[in-house]
């Protein structure tokens, strides 16, 4: 019988994922990726009515991080966009395996990416709450995931064997892609963000056999994705129906211990 994974093995593996995951997501939070509010304010500078600055109006009117609307909304509201929007693509890569039908589904490969998505979901749900520690986020994943009540201390890395350094360094190698792509597209391309979401996934193999608890699609959805070629379809709506329930358990977790 293989040996139980402990916590620490669990924060050892998720406290590199959590700082890969943030940079990506804050960056795309916080500052105005699509230039909206920017363009915005010079513009309503020189436009004060008509048909111009009905359509200023309307593109800071549209609901996507940084933009006027966006900062009115709710952590709620927000968190439901992330699920929305990020989820349906986070879930389409993670169906792909599913083509193969049964014999993908015997990898791990399928919880890799699976798990991976879910974490990065997360990540996004704990920053629109205002969460942002790196050992906060390591006990919302574990407890949404695996359903373990992590020691403060512990997900904080406070203890003698966590080194810091290499920590960031793996952090780093998760987003070498992503990292890259930026320098030289000036910003992330979807190649970049699905090879992300890959190297998370890989990153996440070292605890496998927790990552058979996560939330996933009910039985209908599962004897889909055993089929070859329409399980992809299946497997897809697993996933989305497992971004639902870690959506809410991430609300419920978050609003019992947000600070």
């Amino acid at each position: 019988m293989a040996e139980a994974i402990s916590d620490k093995q669990v924060v050892a593996v998720l406290r590199p994922f959590v700082r890969a995951c943030g940079p990506m997501l804050d960056a795309l939070r916080e500052a105005d990726p699509f230039g909206l509010q920017a363009r915005a304010a010079d513009d309503l500078a020189e436009v004060e009515s008509g048909l111009k600055a009905k359509l200023i109006h309307g593109l800071t009117s549209v609901k996507v991080p940084g933009t006027a609307a966006w900062a009115r909304m709710t952590g709620y509201d927000r968190s439901s966009w992330w699920m929305n929007r990020v989820g349906r693509f986070t879930a389409l890569l993670t169906s792909i395996p599913g083509l193969g039908g049964a014999l993908a589904d015997r990898l791990p490969v399928q919880d890799a990416l699976g798990a991976a998505s879910q974490g990065l979901l997360l990540c996004a749900i704990a920053g629109e709450y205002g969460v942002t520690d790196v050992g906060m986020r390591v006990r919302l994943i574990a407890w949404v995931l695996f359903e373990r009540d992590i020691d403060p201390d512990l997900a904080a890395g406070k203890h003698a064997e966590h080194d810091e350094a290499a920590e960031a360094d793996e952090a780093a190698k998760l987003t070498e892609e992503l990292t890259a792509s930026e320098k030289k597209h000036g910003k992330a391309t979807v190649k970049a963000a699905a090879g992300t979401l890959w190297r998370l996934g890989r990153a996440l193999l070292g605890i496998t056999e927790e990552l058979e608890k996560r939330p996933r699609g009910n039985l209908l959805h599962r004897a889909l994705g055993l089929l070859p070629v329409v399980g992809a379809a299946g497997d897809y709506l697993g996933e989305r129906s497992g971004l639902k329930v870690v959506w809410k358990r991430a609300h419920t977790w978050l609003t019992e211990h947000r600070t």
